[in-house]
């Protein structure tokens, strides 16, 4: 590489850096409004965040930024190089065809639409938020259109979450798993299986909280780079040097608080986990939704809902709930289908994917517009039935229980059901390469298991396409065979199918 080429690169990571710390600092503000900021402080964040957005579209727009990318690419790469400059020229494609005053309006919309999704939910009342919602429809669809006209809007815009993976392959794996596992929910609910449910009391917050606690220090959390709160719809943010959770109680269910918690700081050791040496560029930045939902979902599932953890972690829950139930009751209360559960954050292995297919679903008629927005408790409770069979009493427990739409997030949640399945692919080769990891988990330790996450995942930021970083870890194609394997073999034991 000459002189003037390495300028040129060196120049364009200081351009890039610059914005992403524009965008964290966003992130910050976000995250205050959802946890802090007093209720009134919604005009200002707005015009904050969108001030914000501006600034880092003007960057990553600008003209030198696109003669330094030019520059650049006319270059002789290393590998890692070459990585960040193809992670570059793909965001400069998409932000440089949206005009800046869309990329604010967005914002200033979505901050402005979280209070009022928040009303909406505490009144049980949809025609209360669809306006914002209406709003945010037709900016996704300008955007969209911007981006790619000739193009699918939802394509577009799930790419936001899934650059890597094409919208086909998440049509694929969410039919696969809607075609495996509806026949194995038939299965458990007509065992006669009688699974422990040892929680029947009330459960106050402030014990949960500290179960929250106990459970993050159990999992070796850090407190220095983090810190635990409380919000509407539990979440993680942050970066590799301040990666943030929260959670949220029900008094009758400290399970359901059990797995938010061990989800979120799947999360955020994963961001916590992204090289701090590269902080500032596409090296130092997750790999997408997929992957990111992918450790959630490890953590999760694979770890905080399998016996072998269970058994050991049961001394922080009788503890810190005051209770007296034993490994294997936790156990079997953590892992039962339940069809008739409403919520999606709060829901079973299997049943989970079918809340992932109704919104997907849901979405795509939306921003197509064969569906009208004043329209979608019908829908929702018609789709709640025939995959569930339960209707919600409530559009709070129904359609307005996510906080995505208030995001403007449309295309997000096929991520939660690709994640899931990566997880499965990564645990299995976890489970190959490291001697004894039920027992390790067993024991309380989670330190192999970490290390190999960040070694085959987390060191890696965004160096690697999706597929390129499954194969480079697992040895195969991404693929759903091992969660549809792991899922049968588990649930058929569990319920002596």
């Amino acid at each position: 590489m000459t002189a003037a080429t390495l300028d040129a690169y060196d120049s364009l990571l200081d351009r890039y850096e610059r914005a992403t710390y524009i965008g964290d600092a966003a992130g910050v503000l976000s995250w205050d409004q959802e946890v802090m900021m007093p209720e009134g402080g919604t005009p200002a964040r707005s015009k904050q965040t969108a001030a914000l957005s501006g600034a880092r579209h003007d960057i990553l727009t600008s003209d030198a930024f696109e003669a330094d990318l030019e520059a650049a690419e006319a270059s002789d790469l290393d590998d890692e190089q070459a990585a960040v400059v193809r992670e570059i020229r793909r965001e400069f494609d998409r932000a440089a065809k949206v005009p800046k005053e869309l990329v604010e309006r967005i914002s200033e919309e979505t901050s402005n639409a979280l209070p009022v999704w928040e009303e909406a939910k505490a009144e049980d009342d949809w025609a209360t938020f669809a306006p914002q919602v209406e709003t945010l429809l037709e900016l996704k669809r300008e955007y969209a259109t911007h981006i790619d006209p000739d193009a699918d809007t939802y394509e577009v815009l799930f790419a936001d979450y899934e650059p890597w993976l094409d919208l086909s392959t998440a049509e694929t794996v969410l039919e696969q798993l809607r075609d495996a596992l509806i026949p194995l929910i038939d299965d458990v609910n007509a065992s006669d299986a009688d699974l422990a449910t040892p929680f029947d009391g009330e459960y106050p917050d402030d014990d949960q909280f500290a179960l929250a606690e106990s459970t993050l220090d159990y999992l070796g959390y850090p407190d220095d780079h983090g810190r635990l709160d409380t919000a509407p719809h539990p979440f993680s943010s942050g970066t590799q040097f301040d990666a943030r959770v929260t959670t949220r109680f029900d008094t009758d269910d400290p399970v359901g608080a059990i797995g938010s918690i061990v989800h979120e700081f799947g999360h955020a050791t994963y961001t916590l986990g992204l090289p701090q040496d590269e902080y500032g560029t596409p090296l130092g930045q997750n790999r997408g939704l997929t992957v990111h939902e992918s450790q959630s979902r490890l953590w999760e599932n694979h770890v905080g809902r399998s016996e072998p953890f269970l058994s050991s972690y049961v001394d922080a829950v009788n503890d810190d709930l005051g209770t007296t139930v034993s490994g294997r009751e936790l156990y079997e209360a953590a892992n039962q289908v339940y069809p008739e559960n409403l919520i999606r954050v709060e829901a079973d292995e299997l049943t989970y994917h079918m809340h992932i297919i109704l919104r997907f679903e849901i979405e795509r008629d939306l921003l197509s517009g064969d569906l009208d927005v004043a329209d979608v408790p019908e829908a929702w409770n018609a789709k709640m039935e025939e995959y569930l069979g339960v209707t919600p009493a409530t559009d709070a427990e129904g359609c307005l229980q996510d906080i995505h739409w208030a995001h403007g997030s449309f295309g997000y949640f096929p991520t939660y059901s690709l994640g899931s399945v990566l997880a499965a692919q990564l645990f299995e080769a976890a489970e190959s390469d490291i001697d004894g990891l039920d027992a390790q988990l067993a024991a309380g330790e989670f330190d192999a298991l970490h290390e190999w996450l960040t070694d085959e995942i987390h060191q890696h930021g965004a160096r690697y396409t999706t597929n390129d970083l499954v194969r480079k870890a697992t040895g195969e194609a991404f693929s759903a065979d091992a969660f549809i394997d792991y899922a049968t073999e588990k649930f058929t034991a569990l319920y002596g199918l």
